[in-house]
């Protein structure tokens, strides 16, 4: 009996010492993709449309050749982002096509107010370019994170709105979409009629 006890004691005290070692455990943490930046650099857009801005020389622009699009229709694409920037253009030839127009970008901005957390508006004024609109940033897994809408109340109307081509997950997506606002406030920033 004292023989089993001995062996007892000494099979838990190897189990004891093999037990111990000098590594401690640390959770690791979360893993989060890395997307590396392109540098900011501009190029000019100066087409056969009434107006002129900077856009990013990483993104490609592109004529929309959708049905129904009309001319100065363009695709700001970011093919490493997997995303576009949709612009649209309309010559304004009544009051009651301008306010139409400007009813119509905020109808599509707070579309979103199912699943956005917050939209944000900011109202654009260039007068020394005869530059006016609203910005929309909206929060939240929804199919459009930025809006916008410039125009001189008058006879042009120009819209912007930023799409990714995957299912929202804005968590996932808010590095890009800070990296890409700043391109959209610097378009907007340098944008101009011609006429």
């Amino acid at each position: 009996m004292i023989k089993n006890l001995v062996i007892l004691v000494v099979l838990l005290f190897i189990c004891s010492i093999s037990a111990c070692n000098n590594e401690s455990y640390v959770p690791k943490p979360r893993g989060y993709f890395h997307i590396k930046f392109p540098k900011k650099e501009y190029l000019n857009y100066n087409a056969g449309c009434p107006f002129t801005f900077e856009y990013p020389r990483y993104a490609m622009m592109e004529a929309d050749n959708e049905r129904g699009a009309g001319n100065c229709w363009n695709n700001l694409n970011f093919p490493q982002f997997n995303a576009r920037l949709h612009l649209t253009y309309y010559d304004i030839s009544s009051a009651k096509e301008y306010y139409g127009l400007v009813e119509d970008a905020r109808t599509l901005a707070f579309k979103h107010t199912v699943k956005a957390n917050a939209i944000d508006q900011k109202l654009i004024n260039f007068p020394e370019r005869k530059v006016y609109g609203v910005y929309y940033a909206i929060e939240g897994n929804t199919a459009s994170s930025v809006q916008f809408f410039l125009t001189d109340s008058a006879k042009h109307y120009f819209r912007g709105a930023l799409y990714f081509n995957e299912r929202p997950q804005y968590d996932s997506i808010a590095p890009v979409v800070g990296f890409i606002k700043k391109d959209i406030e610097r378009m907007i920033d340098t944008f101009k009629w011609k006429k």
